[in-house]
């Protein structure tokens, strides 16, 4: 079977949410060197090479909110595709203290193929279903670790990050800021967008409304926990699009 950079799913379902996983596996290409970046097992499958429990809380927010979803299949080890060409973060060989074997030698030319094969047929794919409709609303889907090596516990089960377009994600933010039990982080714990990134690309360029959710990954590794957290997402980002009037 001929190699797939991304999966779309639900690509006929009619509502105008767009759901987006940028970090959803950490498969390796067969013509990345053989498939393998030459890390062990416990690495791969760290935030490192990709969301822990990002596709499956994508998948179901897509069903529940009937709209489409596309999720990457390439780990982000292997070209990030969160990051504008141009960026230096683009093609990693060094990642929370772990050294990537298979791109310490990872010159032009390979980046070059990574982006033909990889990075820029997800975004083409992305462009094209954010265009099915004049009203789509963006909503990408991310997770990251409870404790970089070299960092302090993260306290946040969610975190909304945003930088030029508010419209939606600050309705969201009070919405999810009224569940007693939720720590809700503000471009935590990451700030922002980054120039050139897939909301910069594909929402803000084009004004479309837009939000990226970060999960807490230990809150979302299993079938069940991605399942209930969509459940509970779904209903407030509708009730917060709905606020927004647009």
């Amino acid at each position: 079977m001929m190699y797939q950079p991304y999966d779309i799913e639900g690509a006929t379902r009619p509502g105008r949410w767009l759901v987006t996983c940028d970090h959803a596996t950490n498969t390796v290409p067969p013509f990345v060197n053989g498939g393998s970046l030459g890390l062990m097992d416990e690495d791969m499958n760290r935030h490192i090479a990709y969301d822990v429990g990002a596709a499956g809380v994508a998948r179901a927010l897509a069903v529940a909110l009937d709209g489409p979803a596309i999720l990457s299949n390439f780990s982000r080890l292997v070209i990030d595709p969160n990051r504008g060409e141009d960026d230096p973060t683009l093609l990693m060989k060094l990642y929370d203290g772990t050294i990537i074997p298979g791109n310490r030698h990872a010159g032009p030319e390979a980046l070059q193929e990574r982006l033909n094969r990889c990075h820029r047929p997800y975004h083409t794919a992305l462009s094209e279903l954010a265009a099915r409709r004049t009203d789509t609303v963006i909503l990408s889907v991310h997770s990251f670790t409870p404790r970089l090596k070299s960092g302090p516990p993260r306290p946040w089960h969610i975190g909304l990050l945003y930088a030029a377009d508010e419209r939606l994600a600050r309705p969201l933010l009070a919405r999810l800021r009224s569940e007693p039990d939720l720590c809700v982080g503000e471009n935590e714990p990451y700030g922002g967008h980054l120039p050139g990134d897939a909301i910069a690309r594909h929402a803000i360029a084009h004004e479309r409304l837009n939000v990226l959710i970060e999960l807490r990954n230990d809150l979302i590794e299993t079938p069940a926990q991605q399942a209930d957290w969509a459940a509970r997402l779904a209903p407030i980002l509708q009730e917060s699009l709905a606020e927004t009037g647009l």
